[in-house]
């Protein structure tokens, strides 16, 4: 193995510096190997020499050229081996490879390509074209070497981007936990009934939600909320509204008030709503609004009063399987001061049930676009009839996604059931 030093470098600017350093000559000719050395020290190139292509092979275990020059026609390793040793060498280096030869036709030009030659050079060799092949190497090598370089930084940033999107998953998770640990009970029996709750999440997190909380001797509170928009910021608000309606903190829920004697009452669920819709405006900075049904359950008369703020119609199933939507419907809750909202009053006998859903499930498309509507959920609930607590919760899931076409919900879906039993007569 020769080396020779460059006898000077390209200077910064020139038309001829390039990332081309150094170049490898393999020929098994000492005199072919000293000619081509002469002119490329020359032009300023860092030179060195193999007799063979096995020689070759180990020079370049250790150090990466930018170009090779190799003879074809050599003992041993041919130039067209050497060339493929050379490439399976490859760690993201790329050297510009031609091959010197007397071989001039089609086919023995179409191997050198396969085999990861660049260009070929005929024997003996012309100086002139020498360098002008050499530069358009370099021209070649600068821009593989640009889009290498371009590759590695798109692959760091996706690292990067897949480091960044790990962490948020995981922390999307806990704060999953977060949400769903809102809901407290899932499922809990009274004496005159049973109440089921589910809370479904598009994504990692939602806007929806539903609670439930005393309301004083034999009343009970429920909510279902469904702020706007998806995501983060929609569960922030969720969690903050759950606390307004908290059934652990009762002088925090705006939904009840204290009597004289300590004790705590209902209010009106319209006034309710009227004071969530001011603290709304006037104390959360927020751009969200949110839909909401508040009802106050009397667990020893069956009677419902109920305050509607845009949520989806409450459902109620008579004991013979038929159906009764019914609402003042009204505006949701953050949108605009000033306004009255209404409320009014549903009559349950024993063995009705009454269904609060979102309108994640009514409105949820089919294949061709086509949303369920009350119509479709007064179906699914005839054909669930005789289903009962959170298993019918959990069929009506199944149901919807059917309707679906087996896709995920594009919309939070959150519901009450709640099933009355009435009073128990016996002595």
């Amino acid at each position: 193995m020769t080396r020779f030093p460059p006898a000077f470098a390209h200077p910064a600017g020139d038309a001829n510096s390039s990332k081309m350093k150094l170049v490898l000559v393999v020929d098994d000719s000492r005199l072919q190997r000293r000619i081509l050395a002469k002119s490329l020290v020359k032009w300023g190139f860092e030179v060195e020499e193999a007799e063979s292509g096995e020689a070759a092979i180990t020079f370049c275990k250790s150090r990466r050229p930018d170009l090779i020059l190799s003879d074809w026609m050599m003992p041993g390793m041919s130039g067209l081996e050497f060339c493929r040793a050379f490439r399976e060498l490859s760690d993201g280096h790329y050297a510009y490879f031609i091959l010197l030869t007397s071989k001039s036709e089609k086919e023995e030009v179409a191997r050198g390509l396969d085999s990861g030659a660049d260009d070929f050079l005929t024997k003996p060799v012309d100086n002139n074209e020498l360098r002008a092949r050499i530069t358009a190497g370099e021209r070649i090598l600068h821009m593989q070497r640009e889009l290498s370089e371009n590759n590695r930084l798109i692959t760091d940033t996706l690292d990067e981007l897949q480091r960044v999107y790990d962490s948020l998953d995981k922390d999307l998770l806990e704060a999953k936990k977060l949400q769903q640990s809102l809901l407290r009970e899932r499922h809990k029996i009274f004496d005159q009934g049973t109440l089921s709750l589910m809370l479904r999440s598009s994504g990692h997190v939602g806007g929806d939600l539903v609670g439930f909380f005393p309301a004083g001797t034999g009343q009970l509170g429920l909510f279902a909320i469904d702020v706007s928009g998806h995501g983060i910021s929609s569960a922030l608000m969720t969690a903050r509204l759950a606390g307004y309606l908290s059934a652990t903190a009762p002088d925090q829920n705006v939904a009840l008030e204290r009597k004289p004697d300590g004790r705590y009452a209902a209010r009106p669920t319209s006034e309710v709503i009227a004071t969530l819709n001011d603290l709304v405006l006037n104390e959360m900075e927020t751009e969200h609004y949110f839909t909401l049904m508040l009802a106050v359950v009397d667990l020893n008369t069956g009677r419902v009063t109920i305050g509607q703020a845009g949520h989806p119609h409450p459902a109620i199933q008579r004991r013979d399987g038929s159906i009764v939507q019914t609402g003042t419907g009204g505006f949701p809750v953050g949108l605009l001061s000033g306004i009255s909202f209404e409320q009014f009053d549903v009559q349950l006998e024993n063995g009705d049930r009454l269904l609060i859903l979102s309108d994640g499930v009514t409105e949820c498309p089919d294949p061709a676009g086509q949303m369920l509507g009350e119509d479709g959920l007064e179906r699914i609930m005839v054909k669930l009839k005789g289903v009962k607590g959170t298993a019918l919760l959990e069929a009506l899931i199944w149901e919807l996604t059917d309707f679906a076409g087996g896709g995920d919900f594009p919309d939070d879906v959150s519901g009450i059931l709640f099933e009355y039993s009435g009073v128990d007569q016996r002595p």
